[in-house]
């Protein structure tokens, strides 16, 4: 999330499918995420090299299933998790001290109903969840890559809103989210021509931010200084 996240160092990284969304930022876990992660990666990880998981096996029940895309520091993550006992939650993190605070606030709040990946969510979609599985996919607050130079960059384009529409069930729910207007209009544009989705709030409109989404600190401060913050919410029609 644009609050959670160093942009300090903004080398593009390539992967299998061009260049990323993300860069891997500089960062090292406080002594509080790191044994934490040691403790509950082994229980809460999950690994491209499983392959597909069926997530009735993982959670061991079958229960409304959330994935979060790029959770930062994975506060807001835990908050919709200890809310949502009765839903499960899987988030996506590259950024390792993001991963080992998630951990920690699941061990602090005892949650039992979250997973967590930590490679490329393009890989997590192609590689390791099933079509048709998931209700909800969060990608809040991305990286705004505002130079336009930059904007190929940008995780919400054509194809990644397509793949993630076969993870959907008919149903399902897409929500964006960002602080950056231009990012906003750019999501519109995407989401209007996606097929197989309808806007929520209908054609060409923003949604109001939904009571389960949590709003940061940043969010805060910045509402308090009189900046916006742009929600869309899209279901997945066929």
């Amino acid at each position: 999330m644009t609050d959670e996240k160093d942009l300090s160092n903004d080398s593009p990284v390539t992967t299998r499918r061009g260049i990323r969304s993300f860069v891997l930022r500089q960062g090292r876990m406080t002594e509080g995420q790191k044994k934490a992660y040691e403790r509950s990666w082994p229980i809460y990880g999950l690994t491209r090299e499983q392959g597909m998981v069926d997530p009735r096996q993982v959670f061991g029940r079958d229960a409304v299933l959330n994935l979060e895309i790029g959770f930062g520091m994975g506060k807001s993550l835990a908050d919709m998790a200890e809310a949502a006992p009765e839903q499960d939650f899987i988030g996506v993190e590259v950024h390792l001290p993001g991963v080992g605070a998630l951990l920690k606030e699941v061990e602090d709040r005892g949650l039992e109903n979250v997973r967590v990946y930590s490679i490329d969510a393009n890989d997590v979609i192609d590689l390791c969840l099933p079509d048709a599985c998931l209700d909800r996919v969060m990608v809040f607050f991305p990286d705004p890559w505002h130079k336009k130079r930059h904007h190929k960059r940008r995780l919400i384009q054509h194809d990644f809103v397509q793949r993630i529409r076969h993870k959907l069930r008919v149903g399902g729910i897409l929500h964006l989210a960002t602080d950056w207007e231009n990012y906003a209009e750019h999501m519109m544009e995407v989401m209007n021509e996606a097929e197989g989705f309808a806007n929520a709030a209908g054609a060409g409109q923003y949604s109001p931010r939904p009571d389960d989404r949590p709003m940061t600190k940043f969010e805060r401060r910045g509402e308090r200084l009189g900046h916006s913050v742009w929600d869309l919410l899209f279901h997945r029609t066929n």
